[in-house]
């Protein structure tokens, strides 16, 4: 039984409302595969020790600015939840790490050979306008110069984000862009206006600012070893529902 604010609510209520929400599989899949992470951590003798669960603990308090033992026992309480069920799963979080390193730390140098062009980056500037007559003057207003590209995405651009950043969309890799997004930005130029280019909210227009090669930085490895580790995940989930 959870009680939240006095009221008490039952588990046959919690999953009948994530039957609702369609949320019933995805909590289910979860669930797996922390077991499968727990045995799978037990034939590789992975252990985490109560330090490791301690200093974790302290990084996730400080990052909230929990600078007191009542202050934390507060915030869990507000999250409904003990501070053993806290530790729990942060111990859960760090045995998959663990396991994710010693099954596949060895296999990143490989993968990102063989991947490289996923790793490239490009930094991007965009305009999203909710009319294609509209992003089609755009389009020919900047080509003629007769308007910037960054005025035009503080005038028009219907995201208030990047209106207040004259487009600035961020930095992406190739395998984070749609198919035919990425091939039209990587075949392009730097500072070649590509588009308009429609989506579910309008019509879009891209510049690019920088082309980034691709490197083995910490980041990427850590983005290898999190992809391989969820392809592993899916894997073993397949095995594990296919044999029961």
């Amino acid at each position: 039984m959870v009680n939240f604010a006095n009221l008490p609510i039952s588990p046959e209520r919690i999953v009948d409302f994530l039957k609702q929400e369609v949320q019933v599989r995805e909590i289910s899949q979860r669930i797996i595969w922390q077991q499968i992470i727990s045995e799978a951590a037990q034939e590789h003798n992975i252990v985490v020790s109560s330090d490791e669960i301690q200093a974790d603990a302290d990084r996730q308090r400080y990052k909230m600015q929990l600078e007191s033992a009542a202050a934390t026992f507060a915030w869990l309480e507000d999250q409904l939840i003990t501070p053993e069920e806290w530790e729990s799963g942060i111990h859960q979080r760090l045995l998959a790490q663990k396991l994710s390193e010693t099954l596949f730390a060895g296999e990143v140098e490989q993968y990102f050979a063989e991947h490289r062009l996923d790793f490239e980056q490009v930094s991007l500037y965009r305009i999203t306008v909710p009319y294609e007559q509209l992003s089609q003057e755009l389009f020919y207003q900047i080509e003629e110069n007769e308007i910037s590209f960054y005025e035009a995405a503080h005038l028009y651009d219907i995201d208030e984000q990047r209106r207040l950043q004259c487009g600035y969309e961020g930095r992406f890799y190739r395998w984070g862009l749609k198919p035919e997004l990425a091939a039209a930005i990587f075949g392009s130029g730097l500072g070649t206006l590509i588009g308009p280019m429609k989506n579910e909210h309008g019509y879009d227009l891209f510049l690019v600012e920088e082309f980034i090669s691709a490197e083995l930085t910490p980041a990427v490895r850590q983005e290898i070893i999190d992809r391989l580790f969820k392809e592993w995940l899916s894997r073993e989930l397949n095995y594990f529902i296919h044999n029961q």
